[in-house]
């Protein structure tokens, strides 16, 4: 049966100005069991310490972002790539976010369609080996080298790394590539994006959301998708007096939102 209200994860980003175990309580403050952040979050802290400090809040964490370029296979990406994944292992973590070029080069398809099975071949061991799962962000930018969900899962299915890879699904990027394409199986991540623009917003009385959310997300949920929902928040949020509360009512709005489209049995 398909869930009818999304299970919601922290990203870092939320909280970076609190050391590791205050952000780690924010979450769990918020009932939040998953939690994300990036390879640069709390410089200085072993490992070790952050997997502890997890492990003391009671949350997991999902993913450590990232591998930049990562479809530009090269010497120095192997070893930025292997480092990483020792760093996200030795964490805890259960996933490597994988970012693909994004600074208008490779305008040749051949090239560009080339590069992305090579990387994700390489990339498949090293995974593999650390037991971790390569979360493939494609980005909706005109200068990005992958901004196809679509083209990213044709890329595993032909390196047969179905069990190794998932899908990043960022509400604003799938909404700026104008594509249409969901695969709810292969998604491993969701990304409710929250944007300055406010044509993209949906809930414009929250500075958290953006994007034509409620439609996708109700689309993820009938879909069979039954994974993390992140917040990928504006600048703005950082000015907040009250973060923890904004983020406890967009959470109930998107909840609230859900659960009367399902008992509705429409979409947004």
């Amino acid at each position: 049966m398909n869930q009818a209200s999304p299970r919601f994860a922290l990203n870092h980003l939320a909280g970076s100005r609190l050391d590791v175990r205050a952000f780690f309580a924010l979450a769990r403050d918020q009932g939040l069991t998953d939690v994300l952040f990036s390879n640069s979050f709390a410089p200085g802290v072993p490992a070790s310490d952050v997997r502890s400090a997890a492990a003391e809040a009671g949350v997991s964490i999902i993913s450590v972002n990232a591998l930049q370029r990562f479809n530009e296979w090269t010497p120095a990406r192997q070893t930025e790539a292997s480092k990483l994944a020792d760093h996200a292992a030795d964490c805890g973590a259960k996933a490597l976010v994988l970012v693909p070029v994004n600074d208008g080069s490779w305008p040749a398809n051949g090239e560009r369609h080339g590069n992305l099975p090579v990387a994700l071949s390489a990339l498949k061991p090293i995974l593999q080996s650390r037991g971790l799962i390569g979360l493939i962000e494609p980005l909706g930018f005109q200068t990005c080298s992958l901004r196809s969900k679509k083209e990213a899962a044709k890329a595993i299915a032909a390196v047969d790394g179905q069990s190794v890879f998932r899908l990043v699904h960022d509400t604003f990027h799938h909404t700026l590539a104008g594509e249409t394409f969901f695969s709810c199986e292969l998604t491993g991540l969701v990304h409710i994006s929250g944007v300055n623009d406010p044509t993209f917003w949906i809930y414009p009385d929250r500075v958290l959301g953006g994007s034509d959310n409620g439609s996708q997300i109700r689309a993820l949920l009938d879909g069979g998708y039954a994974g993390p929902f992140s917040f990928e928040l504006v600048e703005e949020v950082h000015a907040l007096d009250d973060l923890a509360g904004a983020l406890a009512a967009s959470i109930d709005l998107i909840r609230d939102g859900a659960a009367t489209d399902a008992r509705a049995g429409v979409r947004r």
